[in-house]
């Protein structure tokens, strides 16, 4: 017990160092200054290029995204995702010792060449991410979660990030068996994730971009926004699922595209009672009575 405990100790004060050192010492592997560099580049592109001419540059509910961006990628591994995650790895580890398994990886990419390594990576986490994005709108408890991201009124780069603080727990849950079982390390996670980042920041911005025929490989923002569109045919729960990568929709059959959706409303049914404020969109999935109007704020 007492290694758990340490384990947790350490997670918390490790994690303090590394985000104040993160904020205060920039570096080309600096987290924090690449996701201010990509959100104030993909921001200047919505200034001087926006798709909706007549949507503020403060658009509705910026700082609110901001605020979500900052918490959900630093200020909520500080207050529990290390701490937690690291003790679940060190009790699954220890469950397959007890098993006689003290190494799970079944892929060795060491050998392998930077750019296989890389692509594969992407390729395998983008299409787990994919599965699980749509899970969240197929099943209820999960949608519940999922209605934060849904909740954007008006598209812009930092709508990107926001999302209720348990989808990290389900996405980090169901990738890490997986992607452990390939042989990668940190940089190769980080640079991933970095160009992922990116893609994500670009598909929500306010920006008419298609990539051209590269559509088919790429989601992008006139793909993106039909599934944040309010209104869909009857009987889907969801369409256009792909984070990064569009390709999986159009393989199984989830890409909806019927016209640009320049001005399409955006939100899902049931909106008009729906919190407007951090706190009560974080603690709505676990009321019962969603129409409560204690949290309807």
């Amino acid at each position: 017990m007492q290694k758990y405990i340490d384990i947790i100790y350490n997670a918390y004060f490790g994690y303090f160092d590394y985000l104040k050192n993160e904020i205060l010492y920039p570096s080309f592997l600096n987290y924090f200054w690449w996701l201010f560099g990509l959100s104030v580049f993909v921001w200047l592109l919505e200034i001087f290029f926006p798709w909706r001419e007549n949507q503020s540059i403060l658009r509705k509910d910026f700082w609110l995204d901001g605020f979500y961006m900052f918490f959900n990628f630093f200020l909520f591994s500080l207050i529990a995702y290390n701490a937690i995650s690291n003790v679940a790895v060190e009790l699954f580890n220890d469950l397959l010792g007890s098993l006689g398994v003290e190494n799970i990886v079944a892929i060795q990419v060491e050998s392998w060449p930077t750019w296989v390594q890389f692509l594969l990576l992407f390729v395998v986490a983008d299409f787990m991410q994919w599965n699980v994005h749509r899970a969240l709108h197929k099943y209820p408890a999960l949608w519940e979660f999922h209605k934060v991201h849904h909740s954007v009124e008006e598209m812009g780069f930092a709508a990107h990030l926001r999302f209720h603080w348990m989808e990290t727990i389900i996405y980090k849950t169901v990738q890490y068996i997986p992607l452990a079982m390939i042989g990668f390390g940190l940089i190769d996670f980080f640079i991933v994730h970095i160009f992922t980042t990116a893609i994500g920041h670009l598909n929500h911005a306010n920006l008419r971009i298609t990539y051209g025929p590269l559509k088919f490989v790429f989601n992008n923002p006139v793909m993106h926004i039909w599934h944040h569109a309010k209104h869909l045919p009857k009987g889907l729960n969801g369409v256009n699922y792909g984070l990064t990568l569009s390709v999986w929709d159009y393989l199984f059959g989830t890409a909806y595209i019927p016209n640009e959706g320049k001005n399409e409303a955006l939100g899902f049914e049931g909106m008009e009672s729906f919190p407007k404020t951090f706190w009560y969109q974080t603690i709505y999935p676990f009321h019962t009575k969603k129409n409560n109007e204690n949290i309807s704020q």
